[in-house]
């Protein structure tokens, strides 16, 4: 009997035993392939890799978004106090004016007073815009724009008069009457009426509208415009104001 094995025919489908990892379907496509090869390349030579190029990424974005969206400012002095106190840091909104909307009565912005109130950046309440006529003051004391009486008592400091300053100003268009809500500490247009401008701060000078109280945690909060001046007429010459 012939006892030598015979030979059998291996099955040609499958090659040696490094044949079925060859036929497996690549995972990563040609497009994953090319990104996983760019995040290489970019983290090439860099000192820490990948976290070193994320944190850098991060970076960038936050100085983005400070330049062009949202500052933080934090609050020099009591001139706005009992709303924003020393320290206080509040977020600009520095889209809030750049789409045709200008600042309204009310609102509360940070702006560069360079050339007008000093050099350095200030927090202050618009109180008259473009063409407003502003007062102070009635028989009551209190501040008229266009002839209507404003009643601050809802954000103006605890013990101060409106002004103790007698005024009477028409805000040319493009500028903005500014005070502090802390009347009896703020440095504002009122005693800048016989510098250059009059007291009155350009509005291409604002940086942007104080929208967030974001520290400390235990004072944040959204500042909205109060509705103190929602009764304001548009001044006689309407064509420059803004209600």
């Amino acid at each position: 009997m012939d006892t030598e094995a015979q030979p059998t025919e291996r099955d040609r489908s499958f090659g040696p035993s490094t044949a079925g990892t060859e036929q497996t379907p690549d995972a990563q496509g040609p497009k994953d392939r090319s990104r996983s090869s760019l995040a290489a390349r970019l983290t090439d030579g860099v000192p820490g890799g990948r976290i070193t190029l994320s944190v850098v990424i991060c970076l960038v974005l936050l100085l983005l978004v400070n330049a062009f969206v949202a500052q933080p400012f934090q609050i020099p002095s009591g001139s706005m106090e009992q709303g924003l106190r020393i320290g206080d840091r509040v977020l600009v909104n520095k889209l809030a004016y750049r789409f045709g909307a200008g600042p309204r009565r009310g609102d509360v912005v940070v702006f560069d007073g360079t050339g007008y109130f000093g050099d350095a950046d200030y927090v202050k309440r618009v109180v008259g815009v473009g063409a407003d006529h502003v007062v102070c003051c009635d028989e009551k004391g209190r501040i008229e724009v266009n002839g209507q009486a404003v009643d601050e008592s809802a954000f103006l400091h605890p013990g101060d008069s409106p002004s103790t300053v007698p005024f009477d100003v028409v805000v040319p268009d493009g500028t903005l009457f500014l005070l502090g809500d802390h009347r009896s500490d703020s440095s504002d247009s009122r005693d800048h009426l016989g510098s250059p401008g009059g007291g009155m701060v350009p509005v291409g000078d604002v940086i942007g509208r104080a929208d967030w109280i974001a520290w400390p945690p235990g004072h944040w909060t959204h500042l909205t415009r109060p509705g103190a001046y929602a009764r304001v007429p548009a001044p006689a010459s309407a064509d420059g104001g803004h209600g």
